[in-house]
Formats: C-alpha cells, sequence, structure tokens
C-alpha cells in the first residue's frame, strides 16, 4: 500500500514493482527497476528514503530514520529478507545479508557485504569491497572479482522480477494435484545454475 503522510506522496518509477503486501509511505522515491517484497515497510514520515534504480528491498525488510536523516540505497542496492536498515547509507552494489541490522550514520561504500544476522553499529563506515559480519559486525576480508560477481548476479535476478511480477502475479485458487505437466524447477532456472 502507498500512502502520502505530512503532504508527502512518494515517487515510484512506473518500472519498480511494490508488491500489494508492502507498505510506502511519505517522502520515499524509488527508481526504475526496483523490487519492493511483500511486508516491506519503508517509512519515509520523518525523513527521507531513496532507493536508487536495480536495488531490491525483500520480505519483511524495514527501512526508516531518526528525525531529519536520510536513508540511501544507491544503485543495485540487494536488502536481504527480513533486514533493518535504520538511517543508513548503503553503496552501490552492496549486499545486505538476511536479517541484518543497520544502523544510523551508517555509510556502507560499494560493493560491500555485510554477512547475514549481523549487527553494524551506528557510525559505522565500511569501505568499499569490504565483507563484515557478526554482531557487533568487523571486518573479515576484502570481497574479490568473484564474490562480486556473484552478488551482481544474484541482483539481476532481482531487477528482473518487477517486470514478471507485472507479466505473471495475480490471486489465484491452489490447484488441488500436481498436474503431469508441471514444468521442472531445474529446466527454468537452468541459466541460473553455477
Amino acid at each position: 500500500m502507498i500512502f502520502e503522510f505530512n503532504g508527502w506522496k512518494p515517487v515510484i518509477d512506473p518500472t519498480a514493482f511494490i508488491h500489494p503486501q508492502a507498505t510506502v509511505t511519505g517522502n520515499v522515491i524509488i527508481g526504475k527497476d526496483v523490487y519492493i517484497g511483500p511486508h516491506a515497510a519503508i517509512r519515509g514520515d520523518w525523513g527521507e528514503i531513496i532507493i536508487h534504480d536495480g536495488s531490491n528491498v525483500q520480505e519483511n525488510c524495514t527501512i526508516h530514520m531518526f528525525p531529519g536523516k536520510s536513508v540511501i540505497l544507491h544503485p543495485s542496492a540487494h536488502i536481504g529478507h527480513g533486514a533493518v536498515i535504520h538511517g543508513a547509507i548503503i553503496g552501490k552494489n552492496s549486499l545486505i545479508g538476511m536479517n541484518a541490522v543497520i544502523m544510523d550514520d551508517v555509510v556502507i561504500e560499494e560493493e560491500c557485504i555485510i554477512g547475514a544476522l549481523s549487527f553494524l553499529k551506528a557510525g559505522t563506515h565500511v569501505t568499499r569491497r569490504s565483507l563484515f559480519a557478526g554482531n557487533p559486525a568487523k571486518f573479515i576480508r576484502s570481497i574479490s572479482d568473484d564474490m562480486v560477481n556473484w552478488k551482481t548476479e544474484g541482483t539481476s535476478l532481482y531487477q528482473s522480477l518487477p517486470k514478471q511480477c507485472y507479466n505473471t502475479l495475480k490471486p489465484c485458487e491452489p490447484l488441488r494435484e500436481i498436474p503431469k505437466d508441471r514444468p521442472k524447477m531445474e529446466e527454468i532456472f537452468k541459466p541460473f545454475k553455477r
């Protein structure tokens, strides 16, 4: 659902897909080919949220801030299931792992990976191509070209998802038995196998 708040209406590019069970409120700008999953809460009531082209915010994520702050997801930012971004800046082509918590005034530069379940305390600065993990999160190692390529390929799946959702996602009644001609998963996802 999309909500106006205090005169602020979200600005959403027509190529972005906001799942009907997600909530986008107030001072929010969402760019091209962005995917916002079910139950994501993107709440621009106290500050602004800018989600640049090709980013994704998956199921059950929360994006918010303290009053007067901004959240910026630079192009191709990848926010994993259940993550919380609170008043932080996420760099271009960076990945935030599932259920990670990124606190206020955190700056994550481009091509970084933050491990699942990690906690980045307020004010942390993560330099380009760094892997951070843990609670509190710490530098683990630099990111290799192979890791960046792996991340970029995964994000490209989400960049194609908005168009697929517009073309095929619809409410339906369940089938009561498995059809004999049901496609095999390995056939559908063959191009994405590593």
